[in-house]
């Protein structure tokens, strides 16, 4: 068994880690929720590309998946979690260390 490194690039969140992944993570960060149309087109993917993203964000349990009606027409609103917004901060900094050339967590 290999013993983890002390790099901190090794405590980067693989769940997050997804330039996909990242971007939905990175845009729920900034709003109580979000629309799912309006993220979609805030980060440039299909449909089905960031359903797919959302499904493995919402096992992870980093993202919360509502649907409602708003005038008779069926929207699916996205927010973060506590655990993803926790997950998330932990991301950033993680990734401030290693832009910053901190070599040890």
């Amino acid at each position: 068994m290999t013993e983890r490194g002390a790099h901190p690039r090794h405590d980067l969140d693989q769940v997050i880690h997804a330039p996909v992944r990242l971007s939905i993570m990175a845009a729920l960060s900034t709003a109580e929720k979000v629309e799912f149309r309006y993220l979609r087109d805030t980060i440039e993917v299909s449909d089905s590309l960031l359903s797919k993203h959302m499904q493995t964000l919402e096992e992870a349990g980093y993202v919360k998946v509502e649907k409602a009606f708003i005038s008779k027409k069926p929207g699916t609103w996205l927010s973060l979690t506590p655990a993803g917004r926790a997950a998330f901060g932990e991301y950033v900094s993680v990734l401030e260390k290693i832009t910053k050339g901190t070599p040890h967590a």
